[in-house]
C-alpha cells in the first residue's frame, strides 16, 4: 500500500482552471457566467520555488522538500534544492506529487476543468468581499470536487476553491479535502498554495501542503527580495534536465 496518494493532487493542480463550452445547455449564476466568460491568458512558461509538506501517522512521521519548478511549453520539470524530516514522507508523498503533476501535464489532463462539462454551478451567495459558488460535479471521478468557487465580487476572478473529491482515489484513502487558492502574479492567474488532508486506513489521517514563490512568469520577471528567498538564486538558472 502507498502511504499516500497524493499523485492525483499534483494532476488537480495540472488542469486547466478554465474552458468554458459554447453550447453549454444549463443555466447558470450570473457570478459563474462572468467567470466562465473570461479570457485568461494562459501560462506557458513560469520558474517557481515550491515548498512541500506532508505529514501521517497523527504528525509523528513529517517531511518536506523545495523543489525549483520550470515549465516550457506545457512540460513541467524539477529539481531538489533541500528537503528532510522522513524519507518514506518525502518519496512516497512529496516526489511522488512532482512526479504526478510532470505526469499529467504530459498526458495534457482536462478532466478537472472548472467548466460546465464538469460541473454544475449554484447561484452566488455574498461572503464578505467574495462571491461563494456552489460547484456539483456532473460524474463522480476522482478528480472532481464537491464544494465551492470563491470568485472577486468586482470581476469574477478565482480567488480559492475548496472541497472534498467526489469520488476517493483509493480503497485506502477517504475523505479527502482540499483548498486551492489563487492569485493575480505578473498579471496572470496561477496557483499560491494547495492543502489536503485525508483519511488513510490503518495510518491515519494525513496532511499535504504546498505553496509556490514565482520567478518569472511567461518570460516576465516576478520581483522578489533575494534576501527573503534563498532559493531565488538557484531556481533562476534552471538545470539542463531534470534531476529531480
Amino acid at each position: 500500500m502507498k502511504l499516500f496518494t497524493w499523485s492525483l493532487t499534483a494532476v488537480l493542480l495540472a488542469a486547466p482552471v478554465c474552458q468554458d463550452p459554447t453550447d453549454d445547455p444549463s443555466p447558470r449564476s450570473d457570478a459563474a457566467s462572468r467567470f466562465l466568460a473570461r479570457t485568461e491568458l494562459p501560462v506557458t512558461q513560469a520558474i517557481a520555488l515550491r515548498h512541500l509538506k506532508a505529514t501521517t501517522r497523527g504528525g509523528s512521521m513529517t517531511g518536506w522538500v523545495d523543489a525549483c519548478t520550470a515549465l516550457e511549453n506545457g512540460a513541467l520539470r524539477y529539481w531538489i534544492i533541500g528537503e528532510g524530516g522522513s524519507g518514506a514522507v518525502r518519496k512516497r508523498a512529496l516526489i511522488a506529487a512532482l512526479e504526478g503533476e510532470v505526469k499529467a501535464r504530459q498526458e495534457n489532463v482536462t478532466r478537472a476543468a472548472l467548466d460546465s462539462s464538469n460541473y454544475e454551478f449554484a447561484p452566488e451567495i455574498a461572503e464578505g468581499e467574495l462571491l461563494r459558488v456552489g460547484l456539483t460535479p456532473r460524474r463522480k471521478e476522482t478528480m472532481l470536487i464537491e464544494g465551492a468557487m470563491f470568485l472577486s465580487a468586482e470581476d469574477a476572478d478565482l480567488v480559492r476553491l475548496e472541497g472534498r473529491l467526489v469520488k476517493p482515489p483509493s480503497i485506502w484513502t477517504r475523505q479527502v479535502r482540499i483548498v486551492r487558492r489563487y492569485a493575480r502574479t505578473a498579471g496572470v492567474r496561477v496557483p499560491m498554495s494547495m492543502e489536503s488532508t485525508a483519511k488513510v486506513l490503518i495510518v491515519g489521517t494525513s496532511t499535504f501542503a504546498m505553496t509556490y514563490s514565482y520567478l518569472s512568469i511567461n518570460g516576465e520577471p516576478v520581483i522578489q527580495d533575494p534576501g527573503t528567498d534563498p532559493g531565488a538564486q538557484v531556481c533562476a538558472a534552471p538545470p539542463a534536465e531534470n534531476i529531480g
